[in-house]
């Protein structure tokens, strides 16, 4: 068997087990279109060809900017290694600056480009890159080249052996990737991941996710371009797992119904907003059905793995499932026996209730800068705890510092920041890499967060606050799509909040209020106020009175990447934040 030390060895390593008929799935015009393992292989070679022939040497980079995750993406990422220059991957999403921040930056010779408005934004600062010598497309656009006429460059295999002797000549250790993290204050940061970074972070957490090998179906839908979902197309490639691409973040309901998927990654926030529908659906229903549908959820919201709450439990768990959550599995494809969740907190109600529904989400943890898995729940093995992120994967080290800080020291700690050794010997002292987040191992093993470091703030009365898991409880009100605590220096902590306008005009409708249609005039409604007031309220009592949110501003604008509030990742930026609110700020404080 083909030993796996570089990324592109799991290539191979799948066509030498199995050689998929459908290895990728990508839909072109309508119709979804398959590519074999072998055909993976084959054209991934004949980029490396035709790079060698455009002069790419060891270490050049080359960058990849794709809106959706697509075939083309992973036949580029061997392509690029096997040669042993370094796939950039960048956020589709960020500011034309940041693009041209970036390529600059780490002097990206060559880009590829998904379709025409990542091309637009590149054009806008294409003539302040200094080292970029040509762009290509995936989609057919007119005025810029084709990735296929790389494909047709490298179709004669005459230097074969030159791709098979750089191929060769890759060691496990040598840059990999650059990951330019998305930040939430600053320049991006460059993390410098190397083959054996990633493939034993690959390695060591794979077996946490249950898979069929060889007959096992993926979805994937979040970004490529974040380890998170990166490394987890590894995994698939390692068990053989057939991988189709969702069109678009609005298509996966659409795309989940179509492809019927094993399994797939999401993030809370998808999660969040699943669950919401199916809620809402069932305060449609009338009668009996009502009552069955909120007595499952009632049952699920208690669920603990392993039977842990006896056999009157279980035997009224197998009547819900029967009469209600299949429901919900099937409106999920009908396949999907687990979930990968990451990038933030999930809330235990959803860990519950989706457990309860037999399509269980294994919460994990971990960075950029850990390549990126640091612990994860397993279903199996008695490995599966609700509210932690799982026992740490075999081969690291993980500690709890004085302070409550995470640090953690093995293979898949990075390389460093690229051309930033500064910043690196911030972050990584004694071999161990500190994470800026505050957490606890039970007894167990069993890894917990509790905040970021660098977000928790002191009140004026000297008491700290951990905004990130006030935040998370609040999100639990179906009334509040977002939500940042504020409150450093200050004598009580307070929040701005965007509603969750959509259910707003449904709630309103439903009792019979006028509200406005408007979100300005919506955030500004008192019945409005009043009610999101009951629900922190309520949500309050879960705080001690120190923590307990004093006052709140609703915000009429929605949060997002666009807007400059999120990061890609869908993180707070809350420096922009505050920044942009500062008048409702000082309407809270003075």
């Amino acid at each position: 068997m083909i030993a796996i030390t570089r990324l592109f060895d799991f290539a191979y390593y799948q066509l030498e087990k199995n050689d998929l008929p459908k290895a990728f799935v990508t839909k072109y015009n309508g119709e979804w279109v398959a590519t074999s393992t072998q055909e993976y292989i084959n054209q991934a070679n004949a980029i490396s060809r035709a790079l060698i022939r455009l002069g790419v040497q060891k270490n050049d980079k080359i960058a990849v900017i794709s809106s959706t995750n697509r075939t083309e993406w992973n036949i580029m990422d061997i392509g690029v290694l096997q040669v042993g220059a370094q796939n950039v991957p960048i956020y589709p999403t960020i500011t034309e600056e940041d693009y041209e921040y970036i390529l600059n930056h780490c002097e990206a010779k060559y880009c590829f480009v998904s379709d025409k408005e990542i091309l637009r934004k590149l054009n806008a600062i294409k003539h302040n890159t200094k080292s970029l010598v040509e762009v290509y497309s995936f989609d057919e656009i007119d005025g810029c080249k084709n990735w296929k006429e790389l494909l047709q460059l490298g179709e004669n295999n005459d230097n074969q052996t030159q791709v098979d002797e750089r191929k060769n000549n890759v060691q496990p250790q040598d840059l990999a990737t650059i990951i330019y993290t998305s930040g939430t204050t600053g320049k991006p940061k460059g993390v410098m991941l190397s083959h054996h970074n990633i493939v034993s972070n690959v390695l060591d957490s794979s077996p946490r996710i249950p898979f069929n090998e060889g007959s096992s179906v993926a979805l994937s839908f979040l970004p490529i371009c974040h380890i998170f979902e990166r490394v987890i197309l590894y995994i698939y490639q390692y068990y053989s797992v057939s991988i189709y691409f969702a069109e678009s973040i609005e298509k996966v309901a659409d795309n989940i119904k179509e492809v019927q998927p094993t399994v797939f990654s999401v993030v809370p926030r998808l999660l969040e907003k699943v669950y919401d529908k199916i809620y809402a659906k069932g305060l449609e229903l009338t009668g009996i059905k009502k009552k069955l549908f909120f007595w499952a959820i009632d049952l699920g919201l208690k669920y603990e793995p392993y039977g842990a709450n006896g056999w009157w439990y279980e035997t009224q768990l197998k009547i819900a499932r029967k009469l209600i959550f299949s429901k919900w599995k099937e409106g999920l494809g009908g396949n999907l026996n687990v979930m990968v969740s990451g990038s933030a907190a999930l809330q235990t109600r959803l860990t519950r209730v989706f457990a309860a529904a037999e399509m269980p989400v294994m919460e994990g943890y971990g960075l950029t800068e850990t390549s990126p898995v640091i612990s994860v729940n397993d279903v199996n093995n008695k490995g599966f705890k609700i509210g932690t992120v799982g026992r740490i994967i075999q081969n690291l080290d993980v500690k709890i510092a004085e302070d409550g800080e995470i640090l953690c020291k093995g293979p898949n700690v990075m390389m460093g920041y690229y051309k930033d050794q500064e910043l690196t010997d911030e972050v990584i002292k004694n071999g161990y890499f500190h994470t800026g987040d505050i957490g606890e191992i039970d007894h167990d093993g069993f890894l917990k967060i509790t905040d970021r470091k660098k977000e928790m703030f002191k009140t004026s009365g000297g008491k700290y606050i951990a905004p990130q898991l006030i935040e998370n409880t609040m999100k639990q009100s179906r009334f509040i799509e977002q939500i940042m605590v504020i409150g450093a220096g200050e004598k009580m902590p307070a929040a701005f909040i965007q509603p969750s306008f959509d259910f707003l005009k449904d709630w309103a409708k439903l009792h019979n209020l006028s509200i406005g249609n408007t979100n300005e005039e919506i955030a500004s409604n008192q019945h409005v106020i009043d009610r999101i007031q009951e629900e922190i309220d309520e949500l309050n009592t879960k705080f001690g009175n120190w923590e307990k949110i004093k006052r709140f501003e609703l915000t009429p604008n929605i949060w997002s990447i666009d807007g400059g509030e999120l990061t890609p990742t869908l993180k707070l930026k809350r420096k922009v934040i505050l920044e942009k609110y500062t008048h409702l700020y000082n309407k809270i404080y003075n």
